[in-house]
């Protein structure tokens, strides 16, 4: 994703903010943004710990082809070892 390209989802997401906020009060849009917070902690050190395990394979996590039957077999065996 280019710098522009971040730039105009982050314009967008702020504009979807304020929309957002002028249809519900503070208290609802903050528990409603709180999950997506939360979401983004936990995808971020998945992506971490997934990464982590990979090394010693040279694998990036987001290089994995999630439709193929290896790239499902590696998914499978990180989620495996995350739950350990």
């Amino acid at each position: 994703m280019s710098e522009t390209q971040k730039q105009q989802l982050e314009q967008q997401l702020w504009n979807i903010a304020n929309e957002l906020r002028g249809k519900m009060d503070a208290d609802q849009f903050r528990d409603y943004i709180l999950g997506f917070i939360f979401y983004k902690y936990l995808s971020e050190k998945m992506y971490l710990y997934a990464n982590k395990i990979l090394k010693q394979d040279k694998v990036d996590y987001l290089d994995i082809k999630e439709r193929s039957k290896e790239g499902k077999a590696i998914i499978e065996a990180v989620k495996e070892n995350a739950l350990e």
